[in-house]
C-alpha cells in the first residue's frame, strides 16, 4: 500500500520505519494535514495524521477526490477527525487506542505533584543557590479527595494509582466500573458533586459535543478554593475564558494541564524565537498557580513504539481484507 505520513515528528521517525518493516511504501512529510495541504496525497491509498491534523469534512472530500481510501491515525483521540462524515463519503478510518494509558495516566500523577510540590519553582530557586522553603509548600495526597473524570483505560489506572497515594476516591462516567468500586473503593457521583467534594479533579474523557466546555464557571464555582484540576484530555473540555477568571480570583487553586484547547500552530513546534500569539494562553503559562506541559504525555518509548506499530498493523489489515479492530464507527467512544 502506498501510504502518506503527516505531521511527521523526528521522534517517532525511526520507529515508524522499523515498524513498517518496508512492508508499505511510506512517504514522510512534516506538514500537518489540512484543506491546502491535502493535495500531498495524490497517487496514495492511505494517509496517517496525528492529533492536530484538520480531518474536517472539506479536507475529507478533497482526500476522496484523490482516491485516498484509509486514514490511520497515530492517536487515540480523533476529535479532528469527522468520522460520521467520512463513514458517508467511503473513507475508512482507525485509530490507536491502546498504545498506552499508562503513558497518560503516569504523567497525570507527575502533574499533580510537581504542581503540588511546586517542583518547577523549587529547580529555578536552586538553580540561583536559593534554597529557602517559604514558598515551596504543599500537602500530602494521603486522605485528599481525587475526582476521576471518566474511568475508561486511563482513568481506571489513575484510580488504582491514587489509591496507593491513599486518596478517597469519586467519580463521574455513564458506564459503573463495579470492578472499581469494589477493589478501590471508588464511588460514583454526579459531576457537580465530585466538583463540590474532590481536592484534586482530573479529567480523562475523550472531547466531544458532549464534554465541550464541560468544566465551566458554573463548576468552577461550586469548586473547593483550593482544589486543583488536572487535564490530559482534550484542551477543549475546559472552558479557558472561565478558568482565567477562577484562577485570578482564587475560585480554585490550581491547573495543571497537558493540553490547550487551541494547540493548532502552537504545540509541536519551537516558538521561542517567533513567540506566540494567543493572547489567553500566555496569560495561563504566566499564572503562578499553573503548570502546562506541552502535549507530552504520550512520549515514552513504550507508548512510541505502540503507536507506530498499531498504525502499521491498521494499514495491514485493510491490505489484506482483513478486519481491522481498530476502525472507527460514528458514536465510538475512546480514552
Amino acid at each position: 500500500m502506498k501510504v502518506l505520513i503527516y505531521s511527521t515528528k523526528e521522534f517517532e521517525l525511526e520507529k515508524l520505519k522499523k515498524a513498517n518493516n518496508n512492508k508499505h511504501k511510506i512517504t514522510y512529510v512534516s506538514d500537518a494535514l489540512d484543506s491546502t495541504t491535502a493535495t500531498l496525497a495524490a497517487g496514495y491509498d492511505a494517509i496517517s495524521i496525528f492529533s492536530g491534523d484538520d480531518a474536517s469534512l472539506v479536507v475529507l472530500e478533497i482526500l476522496k477526490e484523490l482516491e485516498v481510501r484509509y486514514i490511520s491515525l497515530r492517536s487515540a483521540g480523533y476529535n479532528n477527525v469527522s468520522v460520521k462524515s467520512a463513514k458517508r463519503i467511503g473513507l475508512r478510518v482507525a485509530n490507536a487506542p491502546e498504545y498506552s494509558p499508562h503513558a497518560i495516566a503516569e504523567h497525570a500523577i507527575c502533574l499533580v505533584l510537581g504542581w503540588n510540590r511546586r517542583l518547577i519553582t523549587a529547580n529555578k530557586q536552586v538553580q540561583q543557590y536559593n534554597f529557602l522553603l517559604n514558598n515551596l509548600i504543599g500537602f500530602n495526597l494521603d486522605g485528599k479527595t481525587v475526582g476521576i473524570i471518566g474511568t475508561g483505560r486511563i482513568g481506571s489506572i489513575l484510580v488504582k494509582l491514587f489509591h496507593a497515594f491513599g486518596c478517597e476516591l469519586l467519580a463521574t462516567d455513564l458506564v459503573h466500573n463495579h470492578f472499581l468500586e469494589n477493589q478501590y473503593d471508588l464511588e460514583y457521583v454526579s459531576l457537580k458533586e465530585l466538583c463540590k467534594r474532590s481536592d484534586i479533579i482530573s479529567i480523562n474523557v475523550p472531547l466531544t459535543s458532549d464534554t465541550h466546555y464541560m468544566l465551566n464557571t458554573p463548576l468552577f464555582q461550586v469548586m473547593k478554593p483550593n482544589a486543583v484540576l488536572v487535564n490530559t484530555a482534550r484542551g477543549g473540555i475546559v472552558h479557558t475564558g472561565d478558568l482565567l477568571k477562577a484562577l485570578k480570583n482564587g475560585t480554585i487553586g490550581g491547573y495543571a494541564t497537558d493540553v490547550y484547547e487551541k494547540e493548532k500552530g502552537i504545540f509541536f513546534r519551537d516558538n521561542s524565537f517567533s513567540g506566540i500569539s494567543d493572547e489567553q494562553l500566555k496569560e495561563l503559562i504566566a499564572l503562578p498557580n499553573t503548570l502546562v506541559t506541552p502535549h507530552q504525555a504520550f512520549v515514552t518509548e513504550e507508548a512510541l513504539q505502540n503507536i507506530a506499530e498499531t498504525t502499521i498493523y491498521n494499514l495491514d489489515c485493510w491490505e489484506e481484507n482483513r478486519t481491522c479492530k481498530n476502525e472507527l464507527e460514528y458514536g465510538t467512544v475512546i480514552l
